[in-house]
């Protein structure tokens, strides 16, 4: 009887270390982009120029990618019958491509170089143009792009108030660029799970202008045939994933087939409203569930992980693995 109980104990404690090691085989993270993706791109043009809205804007849509377009007021179509400059957008195009999904943000009102003008000046600049796509688009610019790419401390603290984040970093991906030379762009952004910022103007016309157009076209259609790896969405969007990503503190408690993950995130969230992609790490999951507060998450199960996006905002996540 004795031989027994002694089996029993073993038993039971083998299975206690069995379950002690699965548990510690469980990692609990955040992805570093959306979907757990290698690497990120957004792509952004400038000046808003006509073609944005009758070439790139189709053809983003078609792949199922969106960009930013950072324009400058005083340049914007008032009359679309009669527009002033024909090489420009319309108000109403840009609202157009706002409701498709597209970002129209802040490039100045008249793209005035910070290190010309006096800082009241640049606030100007900046506000109008805030007003003028708010009026117009009914959407808050949350994001910035510096005029002639130049930057000051001051002139930087004043771009930055209520947004997500600026343009401090970017790709040209125009006139210069060869097929080659994008496609290591995109193989380093993947190697190196970065985040590329790429830069235009014109397609076919105005500042550095594709010198054939179908370049761009190729390299696009070679991003999309690589999405299982490569996040491709406006820049607000990513600027806003990495900031919460970064700032997000996560405190997570295992017991036995259930995890419990509470978020903890001190930036505003009226600006941060970007869901983030958590990453349960254990191969061999067969189902999972998870919810938070009262709202079902949808998870993905891979042979190595489970995948759902969550807000880092609303509290509890209840996890349960099987």
């Amino acid at each position: 009887m004795k031989n027994w109980w002694f089996i029993i104990v073993c038993m039971l404690f083998n299975s206690y270390l069995a379950f002690a090691q699965s548990s510690q085989d469980i990692s609990v993270r955040i992805a570093k982009y959306k979907g757990d993706k290698n690497c990120a791109i957004s792509y952004t043009f400038d000046d808003g120029l006509k073609e944005h809205y009758t070439l790139v804007a189709p053809k983003f849509e078609e792949l199922g990618f969106r960009g930013t377009f950072w324009i400058n007021g005083i340049k914007i179509n008032e009359n679309e019958n009669a527009p002033a400059d024909t090489t420009r957008m319309t108000w109403g195009q840009l609202k157009e491509m706002a409701g498709n999904g597209h970002e129209v943000s802040n490039h100045g009102w008249a793209h005035k170089n910070f290190g010309r003008h006096t800082l009241d000046e640049i606030k100007e600049d900046i506000y109008k143009n805030d007003s003028a796509i708010f009026s117009n688009i009914g959407i808050m610019p949350r994001t910035f792009c510096y005029p002639h790419n130049t930057k000051t401390p001051e002139g930087m603290k004043i771009a930055s108030e209520n947004r997500v984040g600026t343009r401090t970093k970017q790709r040209s991906i125009g006139s210069k660029s060869t097929p080659e030379d994008l496609e290591k762009w995109v193989n380093t952004l993947i190697e190196t799970n970065d985040w590329g910022v790429g830069m235009t103007h014109g397609i076919t016309y105005g500042y550095d202008a594709f010198v054939n157009p179908q370049r761009f076209w190729n390299h696009l259609d070679k991003v999309k045939a690589m999405e299982d790896k490569i996040w491709v969405d406006t820049f607000e969007k990513i600027v806003s994933y990495i900031e919460e990503r970064d700032n997000t503190e996560l405190k997570v408690t295992k017991k036995k087939n259930d995890i419990i993950i509470v978020p903890k995130l001190s930036l505003n969230k009226d600006l941060f409203v970007q869901p983030l992609t958590m990453v349960i790490d254990k191969k061999g999951i067969k189902k999972a569930t998870a919810k938070q507060g009262k709202k079902k998450l949808e998870v993905q199960i891979h042979p190595d992980k489970v995948l759902f996006d969550f807000d880092p905002f609303d509290g509890t996540v209840q996890l349960n693995l099987k």
